[in-house]
């Protein structure tokens, strides 16, 4: 009987290793190092300025067009005159 008991517990503690193997090992959340850390902000504040940038363009062309809009219509209102 000891003989079996032994087998079946090694068999069992095979199978449990397997297992844990195979199943994720934690919700621990993957080491970034320091240099990685820092390129990821550094991307990330590189794409910031890129957006504010992308912001300016839109404003400052909206703004042409509404001038633009103001002289057309300023050239309509002399001409009907």
């Amino acid at each position: 009987m000891n003989r079996k008991k032994k087998v079946v517990s090694t068999l069992k503690k095979k199978a449990k290793k397997a297992n844990a193997k195979l199943a994720p090992s934690s919700n621990k959340p993957r080491y970034i190092s320091k240099a990685e850390r820092e390129k990821i902000a550094l991307e990330a504040e590189l794409i910031l300025q890129e957006n504010v940038l992308q912001e300016r363009v839109l404003q400052e062309s909206v703004q042409q067009e509404s001038v633009q809009e103001e002289l057309s219509v300023e050239k309509d209102q002399a001409t009907a005159k």
